[in-house]
């Protein structure tokens, strides 16, 4: 199998495409700040600049995921490729800069070929790890620039007859999920397996109170510029005057739900007009925005998740100071 030049899009309409996710983006902006609380989705945090203010925080010292989930592929990588001999294909779902997965299948310690096929709603994301996975000679990439689930479907449709694949799902996205939807999630990849695949889970572990809102309430407010930084993206593609300087980012932990919260606190009663919605929405002082969950889980919590959706788990690694776990679940 030759190497592209690039990544190859799926092929369809760009304008078309960039109309659509206009839309979407219009509609649910217009729905949720209608909601009581009033909320925004985490998944469009990741416009272009977005896209590079996560990059940032990745790097703080406080955010330590990223760190210790490179620690653990690196390890692990060889052990997991050896566990999926006849593995062809990998499939990465939010696929960030490319970095953690290139660590990863240059750690496997193989030279035969692997398709890589990266899924990811930001076209950044995409032409990034595009680039960063471009430099491995034995690995050819296919970006899908679609959500989770239609891309994995898209991928699973394209993958061929032979040779197992395995699904990554990194950087414990799975903590935006509401538990309901992680478990209809983690269904949905198990369906798409076949005997010899496998699914590949990195998930945030829970810590000491203090140091979960510092990792997302960092002191030098790179954390406040990327949650805010969706208001600018309202203004800028829908019209909108959100003032940036009269909201506060404010991270809380709920612990009956076991997850982290990010908030968006109005300082004042203010208006707040979005031209593209045909909205007015009014805040009060204190009113906020919900605009992210991440939850945090324990070991056995991941293995049961698991076990639910009809994997069986085999092998789960933990990085013991950032309390991250890495978890290699197989059709059952």
């Amino acid at each position: 199998m030759s190497r592209p030049a690039e990544a190859r899009p799926i092929a369809s309409a760009r304008g078309a495409a960039l109309d659509d996710a206009r839309h979407d983006f219009l509609a649910d902006v217009r729905r949720d700040l209608q909601l009581r609380p009033r909320q925004l989705q985490s998944k469009y945090f990741y416009d272009a600049l977005g896209s590079q203010l996560f990059e940032a925080i990745c790097q703080l010292p406080w955010y330590r995921i990223p760190r210790a989930e490179r620690s653990l592929l690196a390890a692990h990588a060889e052990g997991i490729g050896a566990a999926l001999p006849d593995l062809t294909t990998i499939v990465e779902l939010g696929c960030g800069s490319g970095t953690k997965l290139a660590l990863f299948v240059e750690s496997m310690r193989r030279a035969r070929p692997i398709l890589v096929r990266l899924v990811d709603i930001s076209p950044m994301a995409l032409e990034l790890s595009a680039r960063t996975l471009g430099r491995l000679s034995h690995v050819s990439v296919v970006g899908h620039r679609a959500p989770y689930g239609p891309g994995l479907r898209d991928a699973v449709a394209r993958r061929p007859p032979q040779g197992s694949m395995l699904v990554l799902f990194l950087g414990s996205n799975i903590g935006n999920f509401h538990p309901v939807a992680a478990a209809e999630f983690l269904h949905e990849v198990r369906t798409s397996l076949r005997p010899g695949d496998g699914f590949l889970l990195g998930a945030d572990l829970v810590k000491p109170e203090a140091e979960m809102l510092r990792a997302y309430g960092d002191p030098i407010g790179v954390t406040a510029a990327f949650n805010k930084n969706l208001l600018e993206r309202i203004n800028r593609e829908l019209g909108g005057d959100f003032d940036l300087d009269a909201f506060d980012h404010v991270p809380r932990w709920n612990a009956a739900a076991s997850r982290v919260e990010s908030h968006l606190v109005s300082r004042r009663d203010q208006l707040v007009t979005i031209a593209a919605a045909d909205l007015v929405v009014p805040f009060a002082n204190g009113e906020n925005i919900w605009t992210e969950s991440s939850y945090k889980y324990e070991p056995e919590g991941l293995e049961e998740m698991g076990r639910t959706a009809g994997f069986a788990c085999g092998g789960q690694w933990i990085e013991p100071t950032a309390r991250f776990a890495l978890t290699l679940f197989t059709p059952d």
